[in-house]
This record gives C-alpha cells, structure tokens and sequence, in this order.
C-alpha cells in the first residue's frame, strides 16, 4: 500500500468525457511541452509526458473550436519570463487569451458571433510577441494584441477564408486557404494590412487520383496508384479560374507551407498529399494512397527533417520520411531515375477500433523535437505516441527497396565519440541522419548505424463515457477515519459499469463493470464498498428485470444483494441507507418498499400490499447507539469486576483466561448490537408517515397530515433538527423539530429533483437540484446561498448532484463532464500551483519567473564549486524554501537519462546550453545555439587545420573535419555555401524534370543561368517552338550565353546593357546578364538596392566567393538590424554563419541578453575562435560582469562569484559587495575557481 497523506481541501476541478463535432480543431502541442485541447466549452491542459491534465479552463459559453500556445521565440528574462500562455476561440466568435498558470483570462476579445475559423500568434517580431492574427467568418482577418485585446488591423478579403499558413522562412508571405483556392499575400506586416488582395490561384482538383478514377478494365495491367497519379497532375495550379466541370469538388483539407525547405508547400487531399515548388506553382511531388488504403485526414511537415507526419481515418500515425536523392549507381534503369520528391513510409502505430461515436480527430506533434505524437479520439481519450529509434542490422525484408536510414554522427551539436553519453531519442534529428542529396558523397558506413524507427504508447487518457451519470460521494472525513481517507466519488455510467474517481488527483481510481443496463442510483455502505442499482428497459407488461449489486472497493467483489429477487417485477424507484449503515430501505414503484438489514444481507420486512405508495422517503440522524454503548460498556465493567474477585489468588493463567473471555465477550455483544433507528416518508397526498426499525422488529409510529401549500412531495432531506421537503411545483417546506415550526418557501423553479445535506456538524447548507439548475440553501437562515441556471450563466443542463466536502459540490451535466465546484458554483479554473499531481511534472513554465531563470541557470552552470549535482540546496542561493523545493520537485522530475548526461564532466558547455534549450522549450535559444555550436566548431577546426599545415607538421588523417556535418537544409541561407549550392542544383534538377509548359522551362532556364550552369540552360532556350512568340529572343539568347567570352569590349557591352535594363525596371534579366559576365557581386548589389534582400541572399551564396560573399550577408545583417526592420535575432545568425563572433558577442551584450553573451563568449574563448587581448577584454569583462550582476539578483552567489573573479576590476567591486559583512571573500570559492578557470584555459 502507497503511503498517503490525506488533503482535506479538495481542489475544485472538472472531470471531461466526449468531445463535441465542433471540438475537432482544437488541439495544439506548444513548445511550452503542453497540449491544449478543447472539451464543450472547456479547455483541458493535458502534461504529455506523465499523461496528467494539469489544469481545466472555463470562462467560454460556446464550444471550443481553436487553441492555440504562445510561440516561444523571443529571449526570455524577468520581463519577458517563461509564462504559459494560450489563446483560444469559440463557436460564438469570441476569443480568450488566458494565463494558464493562474486560470485567468488575460483579456477577451470579440469581433462577429460566427464561429473562429484560424488563430495564430506572429511568431517573427523582435518588438512584440504579443499580437494574435484571427480569421473571422466568413472573410475577414483580423489582427489583434493578445495582451490588451486591441484591434490593430482588419481586412477582407473576396472569398470565405478556411485557413491560413505563415511562411516558416519569411514572415512576410502567407496564405490563405479559401473555398475557391489559394490567395498567396506577399506584404503582410503587423503594422499595416496587406495593400494588395494577394495573388488568387485555383486549385484544379486532381481528378486523376486513384479515388476518382473508373478501374481499367482487366486486360491492361493498370499502373499502380502513385504512377497514375503523377502521371496526370502535372499542372495543378492555374491562375484563370477554372470550368465548372473541372473542378467538381474542392476537397483540399489543408495547406501547410513545409518548415524544413524554402518555398515549399503541402496539400492534402483525402487520398494524396501534394509536394508543391511555389518558385515553379509546379507539383514536385506526391504522396498516394493506393485504392484500399485508408485516406489521410490530417498531416503535420517536421522542421528538423524533410518529413511527414500523416494522421489516416482510422486512427493510424503514419512517419514518412524524404528518400534522398542520390540514385543508386545499379538502377540504370531511366524509368527509375525519373526524379520527384519522394515520401517514404518509415514506421507506423496502430489503428483504432472506429465507431459511430469513436473516430479520431487530430494529431499533435512535440513542436521542440518532433518525435512525440498525440492522437485525439472524439470519445475524449488522447492517445500518446513515442518515435523510438532501434539501432542495429535491419532484420526487414531486403525487396521493400527502402534505402536504410542512419543514424547521426553528432549528438546535441558535437560528434560522438566512441563512449560517449547521449540521450538517443531525445528528437528527430538526434534519432536519424540527415537526407543525402544528389552530388554528395555518403558517409563513411564505419561509424553509422543502420536505425529502425517504431511507435510505442507512452501514454493514454481517458474520459468520461457519454452521459446520463449517477453520482454519490463516499461518506465525508471524519477525525474517527482520517487516517485512511480517501475522497473517492462513484460515477454510475449509462453502460451499467461503475467509475471511481479520487477527486484529490483527479484520476480515475477504479472502473468496475457491474451492470449489464443504465445505473440509475449509488449509495455507499462504508468508506470502501456501496450498493448500486440499475433497471432494464420494461416489457410490455412495463415489467422490468432490477439488478441491486452489492460492490466491495479493494476487492472488486461484487454480488446480488437481493439474491435470485428481481426479475419481472415493477422497477425499483430508489434506495436509501440508515445513517448507521445498518439497514436499506429499497422502493419500487407500483410495489411495497422492501426492508433489508445490510450487515447480514437479509430481508427484515416485506410492506403489506395496503402499504401506502412512497413518493419519497429519507431516514432520521438520530439513533440510540451512544445510550446502548453506555448500557453495553455497564455491563462488559461489572463482568470484569466479577472475574478479578473470584480469582484475587489465581495464578497468572487465568489472568490470560480472563482476557479471552472478555475479548469473546466483546465480539459476542460488537455483532449483537443493533440500534433503534428511524425513517419517514410521504405518499400520494403528502401525508408524513414516521417508522422506527430496531433489530428485526418494524413499529409504525405518529402520522403527520400534509401541508395544505404543498404539492405532491418528490423529496425529503433531514438533518439535525431541520427537516426539509421539495414538491414537483417547486416549493420548499423547512421544518424545525426543536421549535415545531414549519415555513414554506416557492421557488418558482419547477419540480425539486433532489435535495442534500452538507456533511460535518452543525453545517445546514442545502444543495437542490431542479430540471434547470440548483441552488444552494442556508437552512438556518433559510435563505439562498448561491444559484446556477442553464441560459443564464451555464449552457449545460445538470443531470445529478452531490456535495463532496463541507464546501463543494459535484455535478454531472449534459455536456458529458463532472465538476467540483465552489459553494458559490462559479467557473472551476485553478490555480495549478494548489493542486496535488500523481506524478512530477516537468514544466519550468509553472515555476514564478525568477526560479525558472534560476533553474535554467543552475542547469547551464554545472559544475557547482566543483561537482556536478541535480540538488538545488547544495549551491549557495538565498531564496525562501518554499521556492527552492519547488525547484527541486523539477529537478527530480527530469528522466534519468537527462540527469546523467547533464552531469556528465564531458558535456561541453556548448553542448549543456542546446539541451537545457530544449528542455525549456527556448525557441528562440534552440536556433541560436543550434547555429552557434555547428559554426564555432567549423571555424575551430579550420582554425586548426590552417594553424597546423602552417606550423609544416603533416596533416593527420582526423583533422580533416567530417563529411555530413553541415547544418540542416531548414536553416536555408545560414548554411554553408557548399551545400547550399548543391540543394539549389538539385531542386533545379528536379523543376526541369517536373516541367510542363513554357512558363515552367523559361523559369528553369532563368534559375540554371543565376546557378552558373549554362549548358543546360542553352539546351532549354533552344526548346522554345516556333511558334511560340518569344522564339526569337531565346534563340538570340542561347546564342549570347553559348558565345560570352571574357574579352573586354564584350564584357563592358553587356554590363552596360545590364544596368540600363535594370534601371529602367527590368531587374530580374538585368541580374541574369551580370550573372553571365561574373559579375554576381554587382547583381547582388543591385538586388540589395532594389530592396530584394532575401533574393541577393540566395545569389551569393550560390554563386560568390566567401569573401564576396561575406560582404553580401554582411550589407544584409546590418539591413536587418535597422530599427524599421528590427530582425536582430535573425542578423545575429547570419554573423554566425559569417563567422563574425565577435561582432555577434557585441550585439547580444547591447541586446541585453547578458547569459546568452557570457556564455557564447566563454564558449568562443574554449574553442579560441576569440582572443582575451587588449581590444577584446573590454567586451568580454563587461558580459561577465553583467552575467555576475543577472546571477546575483536571481540569488545564485556562488555562480556570481564566478563570474564576477574573471570580470577585471570591475568584477573584483562585486565581488566585495557580494561578500560584504562576511569577513572578506572566502578562501575555499576562490582556491576552487582558481582549479577550476585554470581547467577550462587548458582545454
């Protein structure tokens, strides 16, 4: 048994079950490490790592129909902190912008009263993270502050938008998803509305899809799905709009621009996705289903690598990944090497048994390492799958044909070494190599492993099944049970099965099928068994079979409580318990109501058929069970007197016999006893009957005639002195016992479904339950405490209540959830820091501010004074000690894989800053160190190299720095030109193949010139017809590029002609003459003074020398540090790329970004890409020194002390202030920083 401590305060929370149709978008995975999805008109906050949901938000009246995280790509400190933020519309129009943390909203905004169709935070600006661009219906896009709920812009557009998609690369182009095609926008920009209504394309649908088509009749072998299907989507997007006839239906699903290349864009139809160039509006590639497999509902593009995650009707997750390029050497086959992007299959989960009511609805994806899916079932389960990677020989069949995939030679940014400590599914790229591309060469095999990818359920959670629920609550805390409490609620569900809950988790305790029909009733019989009944449907004799089962908790022992009793005969109408637990009354309705003695199972009465018919019966607290205790413990003393007389000599035997016999007198009278206790209840006329039961004897007692006021009575509640009736016209008639005194009072609600008593002594609140709501009563005041009504301030209709401590209450809605709530029933969002969890959540984001940072820092900073540790208490940090142990239950909550490699002594610092990036969910930290790492390596290495071919020492074989090292194609531009240039080639190979008219060749041709590959371009200008009416200006222009040569006179003709082209508005032909004389640099600047700066970007490096080219980007980052531009974060990356640390190190001190610039300094030192000479000193003093300062408000000294010692004699001032009054600076800190600087210079 799992020791437990008894929480006494319940938090309010609600319990959800089956989703809504209209609940089917909203789901999002956040890079905070949490999923939201919405429930009715809940909001569930679902941890996917322990599978916990951490928090409920309630404040919509409509359901949910969009969520959506807050992007994390900005620097965080303590005024921009780590902070959970989410947004979310309904289906009424209104959007809510919440602190999840607290459960408040920070603002609600609301422009029409249609349902939201797409929501999105911007996730580009520098200056503001807060601005929330909405689609409301049918066509407007709207763009809002999330903070403050102000509208900055609004703009319609001519066709119902469904959708939209942010350019991943470039935040000023998106698209829109509308009911006639797609509206591409170039200018969007948070300060003003796009100018233009953007270029509209239509989508024709791909007819020819194996779904569409007719079978072939069976003498001609037809060719295979995905075949047919290239075959005939050649062209897809076309700018007239097309017949009617051509497009019968568009069944787009949706269009995603994939984050892994530049320029590409996905749509899904339910039987392909389509791979689409948008520098071509060519399909390059295409996913089909052959014609029995299941159609894609949903898919999600991975950043890391070129892959899809793909969600089938069935429930299936499918994982497909991007098959490199380079054609094996064997298929000579031409057939083969007919070149398309293609995806294929690598792993996929199981499906899931769908239904009428269980269909899957979305998928999710881990945004930070995009191995992690969550799969949402409209039952309200979310299903969570894990990508593992296994490494080793495949053992799959060899004729599948799939190229093996490997595994990556570096972990976290730097190369494996041969022992090295790694977390191998720690994310998508740590989990498979990279996608080789045409013209590279493939890795050496020695030190690559082949990796078998699988899905394994790491996680499922259930809700509640559909309505209608009966619930009862166990019997309240007493200081007699305390130590073994536990607050469990029972939930009978319409499928006859039981499910209990422990409402201090929130979890799901047991589920124990009981009943093969609809539960109708629960009451508990102790603190861990309850008796439950449940009726059939009646036979035409209205007739019915009742089934009353008797349910022990620890043992899930169930039985028929009324034996072989119960088939055909009228339905039971309720049961109800003496408050001793000793006797059940159980009444049927056209039928005598049965008297059963719990303890022995037995029948102690049967009513005579004369019996009047109950309309509602309740039984009295009082009972003689303390007068019979005393009678009893009388009695047991004077037997003890007796016995000590008698044997005063006796020796010390029958001392022992003594006590047996007590002891047996004790059992003996324990199971004899039974105490008077008594129940009242009303029939047909109102009339108060009043019977005693005492052992097996049944007495009638007084009569009370009806009230006059009162209609027929539906329910009596009775406890202390108050006896409370409620009549189905809604009155309620509070009786006082002591002062005989009645009052009626109407509420004018209708029939009173059920009253209740509060539990704990001398607490006389009433909860009444009616068709349209409840209430609560004070009885001693016998006024109204608190009121819900649906329409007025809830959409749900109650369908049963209870109270579960003295100050909640629970209640079973319509809407398929149960909440605990506040006396006063207002919404049920907590506070998340109240609650008690199961299981220990990693999520810094719940931390207040301060100790998040505080945490990332102690991560960042091991070793502390020397060791490496995972507890907070032993480094020298002044916080109060409630904070420190919520810092720890973080800490303790990380896997044991994460804690031993962040304690491994040979985790590079470089490597220490990406993970804890990762595990906070840093966007914008994971970029930065993700590009900082891969270039201060490469610039170290040649560093090297170029230091020892110039020292003359002979070159060893392990310098050479490894091939496949390069930066992921997603990071486009900041990779390195080498294989930047190879990408483009190969993109341009693959344009050509997939061309299908004039425009298409004239645009491959323009690419191959801006590439250099003049060749090719000159055999697609002589492919020009003749009677195409720019034949001749091709023919002239093949033979311009077949016969430039590099004499003067040519040369300066063609510059000549270039500029004037340009000048006068020709920029793109202008560009391509430079390009054709070498003059690559001009075009750049000129692109660069048109304002083309992403395109001058492209050329240089495709087609410059590094150091042009470095001029190039250079121009560029300076572009984008101007304040009308104000993109510093992504200058600062193209000066990595550059190679220009220094300047970047200046830049992220006079950001403020003080941890980040000290750590990249000291990083920079390790590697000696820096020098600590006289013009640097002053840089990197000054980032210390602030480091020290950021370190000591957040209470870290040790770690401040540290810094500060390197800071110059600046730092030695802090230093003095930091120990001050503590008799100087301690000896021990500095010896051990002495040891430890000394270390880290060696390296």
């Amino acid at each position: 048994m799992i020791p437990y401590t008894v929480n006494i305060k319940l938090a309010a929370r609600t319990l959800t079950g089956t989703l809504n149709l209209q609940n089917k978008t909203a789901v999002d995975w956040g890079w905070q490490g949490l999923i939201a999805q919405g429930c009715h008109s809940s909001i569930l906050i679902i941890d996917p790592n322990t599978a916990q949901t951490i928090q409920v938000l309630e404040r919509h009246k409509a359901n949910v129909v969009k969520v959506k995280w807050s992007r994390e790509n900005y620097y965080h400190n303590l005024s921009s902190p780590y902070c959970l933020r989410l947004a979310s519309g309904d289906a009424s129009g209104k959007i809510i912008v919440w602190d999840v943390v607290s459960g408040t909203a920070h603002c609600e905004i609301q422009e029409h009263s249609k349902p939201i169709q797409d929501l999105e935070w911007l996730w580009n600006q520098d200056a503001s993270r807060d601005l929330l661009l909405a689609v409301h219906p049918p066509n407007y896009i709207v763009l809002w502050n999330g903070d403050t709920g102000t509208k900055l812009w609004k703009k319609s557009y001519a066709e119902n938008i469904l959708s939209f998609s942010f350019d991943p690369f470039d935040p000023s182009n998106m698209a829109l998803l509308t009911s006639e095609g797609i509206v591409f926008i170039t200018d969007f920009s948070h300060s003003k509305p796009p100018g233009s209504a953007g270029k509209k394309v239509y989508i024709a649908s791909p007819h020819a899809s194996p779904a569409h088509t007719k079978p072939a009749p069976a003498a001609a072998p037809a060719p295979t799905g995905a075949k047919k299907a290239l075959n005939k989507v050649k062209v897809l997007i076309t700018n007239e709009k097309p017949t009617a006839e051509a497009v019968t239906l568009n069944d787009c699903l949706q269009l995603s621009y994939l984050p892994s290349k530049r320029n590409h864009m996905l749509l899904l139809y339910p039987r392909e996705i389509l791979i689409l160039d948008l520098e071509l509006s060519q399909t390059v590639g295409v996913v089909a289903i052959e014609r029995s497999g299941v159609p894609f509902i949903q898919v999600i593009p991975c950043a890391q690598r070129d892959a899809l995650y793909c969600l089938h009707e069935n429930g299936c997750i499918t994982l497909r990944v991007c098959r490199s390029t380079t054609a094996p050497e064997e298929t000579a086959d031409p057939e083969q090497s007919v070149q398309e992007l293609v995806y294929d299959l690598r792993s996929q989960c199981d499906a899931i048994r769908v239904t009428k009511t269980v269909r899957p609805y979305r998928m999710v994806i881990c945004p930070v390492n995009e191995n992690s899916a969550g799969l949402m079932v409209s039952d309200g389960r979310v299903m969570l799958w894990e990508l593992k990677a296994h490494t080793g020989k495949a053992a799959a069949n060899p004729s599948s044909g799939l190229s093996p995939l490997y595994s990556p030679v570096s972990f976290c940014g730097a190369p494996l070494g041969p022992n090295r400590k790694r977390i191998p599914d720690l994310s998508l790229n740590s989990m498979i190599g990279q996608t080789l591309i045409a013209g590279e060469a493939p890795p050496p095999s020695s030190n690559q492993q082949e990796v078998q990818l699988k899905f394994l359920l790491t996680g499922l959670l259930s809700g509640l099944p559909l309505p209608p629920f009966a619930i009862r609550m166990c019997p309240p805390l007493t200081t007699k049970n305390i130590n073994h409490y536990q607050p469990l609620l029972a939930v009978g569900t319409s499928n006859g099965s039981v499910l209990v809950y422990n409402l201090t988790s929130g979890l799901l305790h047991k589920e124990l099928s009981v009943h093969s029909c609809e539960v109708r009733g629960i009451e508990w019989v102790s603190l861990t068994s309850f008796l439950c009944f449940a009726t059939s449907a009646p036979n035409n004799m209205g007739m019915v079979r009742n089934e009353l089962q008797h349910v022990d908790l620890p043992t899930g022992r169930c039985f028929a409580f009324r034996g072989e009793r119960g088939n055909d005969e009228p339905p039971i109408e309720m049961i109800k318990v003496s408050h001793l637990k000793q006797y059940l009354v159980v009444v049927f309705r056209d039928k005598p109501l049965e008297l059963w003695d719990i303890r022995t199972g037995t029948l102690l009465r049967e009513m005579a058929k004369n019996f009047p018919t109950v309309t509602a019966l309740e039984w009295s607290p009082s009972h003689n069970l303390k007068s019979l205790k005393k009678k009893q413990m009388a009695a047991r003393e004077a037997m003890a007197r007796q016995t000590v007389s008698d044997a005063e000599q006796s020796s010390v035997e029958s001392s022992v016999i003594s006590l047996l016999q007590d002891a047996e007198s004790k059992s003996e009278t324990s199971q004899a006893i039974s105490a008077r206790e008594h129940f009242v209840f009303t029939d047909t006329d109102g009339q108060v009957y009043h019977i005693t039961v005492e052992g097996n004897t049944v007495k009638d007692g007084a009569r009370i005639p009806p009230d006059g006021s009162m209609g027929s009575i539906a329910c009596i509640a009775w406890k202390g002195d108050t006896l409370v009736l409620g009549d189905v016209d809604g009155n309620l008639n509070f009786w006082d016992l002591k002062a005989r005194l009645s009052r009626g009072i109407p509420t004018h609600r209708g029939w009173v479904k059920k009253i209740r008593f509060a539990p704990g002594k001398g607490n006389q609140k009433l909860l009444v339950m009616y068709t349209d709501g409840a209430e609560v009563w004070d009885t001693k005041e016998v006024q109204m405490v608190s009121s819900m009504r649906i329409g007025r301030n809830v959409n749900y209709r109650i369908l049963d209540i209870d109270w579960c401590t003295s100050d909640k209450v629970v209640l079973a809605s319509d809407d398929g959830c149960i909440r605990v709530l506040e006396m006063a029933m207002k919404y049920a969002s907590y506070r998340m820091d109240e609650q008690d969890l199961t299981d220990p959540v990693w999520c810094p984001y719940l931390l207040v501010p301060r100790a998040a940072l505080t945490l990332k820092a102690f991560l960042l900073l091991q070793p502390w004074s020397g060791t490496f540790t995972m507890d907070i208490t032993q480094v020298d940090y002044t916080e109060k000690d409630e904070i420190k142990g919520l810092i720890q239950e973080q800490l303790n909550s990380l896997s044991n894989d994460m804690k031993s490699v962040l304690q491994d002594p040979e985790f590079t610092l470089l490597q220490r800053c990406l993970l804890v990036s990762r595990l906070f969910g840093d966007e914008s930290d994971l970029h930065f160190w993700t590009v900082a790492s891969h270039y201060l390596q490469s610039f170290a290495q040649a560093r090297q190299l170029s230091v020892s071919t110039a020292e003359g020492q002979a070159q060893s074989e392990g310098t050479q720095p490894p091939p496949q090292n390069h930066l992921d194609i997603c990071h486009d531009v900041l990779c390195e030109s080498s294989y930047f240039q190879k990408f483009q080639l190969d993109r341009v190979h693959l344009q050509e193949v997939k061309r299908s008219s004039y425009e298409h060749t004239k645009k491959c041709a323009d690419q191959l010139l801006l590439l250099g590959q003049t060749d090719r371009a000159v055999q697609l200008l002589l492919e020009t017809s003749a009677d195409n009416p720019s034949y001749y200006c091709d023919s002239l222009k093949a033979c311009l590029v077949t016969t430039i040569t590099s004499s003067g006179p040519s040369q300066s003709t063609i510059k000549l002609v270039a500029t004037n082209m340009i000048a006068n508005g020709k920029l793109a032909e202008g560009v391509q003459l430079l390009c054709l004389i070498d003059k690559a640099a001009d075009a750049c600047r000129y692109l660069q003074t048109y304002g083309e700066w992403n395109r001058a970007a492209w050329l240089a490096k495709v087609r410059l020398s590094p150091a042009e080219s470095s001029d190039v980007l250079k121009r560029w980052a300076e572009h984008l540090c101007s304040p009308q531009v104000n993109q510093k974060s992504k200058a600062i990356l193209v000066l990595l790329s550059l190679g220009c640390f220094y300047k970047v190190g200046e830049m992220l001190h006079s950001m403020r970004q003080f941890d980040r610039a000290a750590l990249f300094i000291e990083a920079c030192l390790k590697y000696g890409v820096m020098e600590a000479n006289d013009s640097s000193n002053k840089l990197i003093e000054a980032a210390f020194l602030d480091y020290a300062r950021l370190l000591r408000s957040l209470g870290l000294r040790e770690g401040a002390a540290l810094w500060a010692s390197r800071a110059g004699s600046a730092g030695e001032q802090l230093m003095e202030e930091l120990f001050q009054g503590e008799g100087g600076v301690p000896e021990a800190i500095f010896g051990e920083e002495e040891v430890e600087l000394g270390q880290e210079s060696t390296e």
